[in-house]
């Protein structure tokens, strides 16, 4: 069945609605340590015994940069793995949303300048456009 314009539309629009309806959010993971503390007659030292523990930490990366923050089990643990649940719903419909633009886009038909002074005024700003693209390079 093929989707039509106005049905793209409505859903890109359903898709905003969404986005507004996240709330608060942020990138990132919940890990579980367990560390052993390195005493010989602790018990984390003994044979099959995982470690202190468990340890919750939150780890993100930004702009290449590793950030990690201890969480305190309960209210902030909960605040965090909400947040970062959040987050993954907002990257999974941002991608489904530039899918869909791209979709729309492909239906739009190409509106043709007619007006001559218009089309070469369009060349221009074009021309200047990729001239200054070029010299980034």
């Amino acid at each position: 069945m093929e989707e039509t314009l106005e049905s793209l539309e409505a859903k890109r629009k359903s898709l905003y609605q969404k986005l507004e309806e996240i709330g608060d959010f942020r990138r990132g993971i919940i890990s579980v340590n367990y560390r052993k503390c390195g005493k010989k007659n602790c018990a984390c030292a003994k044979p099959g015994r995982l470690g202190h523990g468990p340890q919750y930490l939150w780890n993100t990366t930004i702009k290449g940069k590793s950030y990690a923050k201890g969480l305190r089990l309960g209210q902030e643990l909960q605040k965090y793995m909400e947040e970062t649940v959040r987050y993954r719903e907002f990257r999974r419909l941002c991608e489904e949303l530039v899918q869909l633009n791209e979709k729309i886009s492909n239906l739009r038909p190409v509106v043709e300048i007619q007006d001559k002074d218009e089309r070469e005024a369009l060349k221009k700003k074009l021309q200047m456009i990729f001239r200054k693209r070029s010299k980034r390079s």
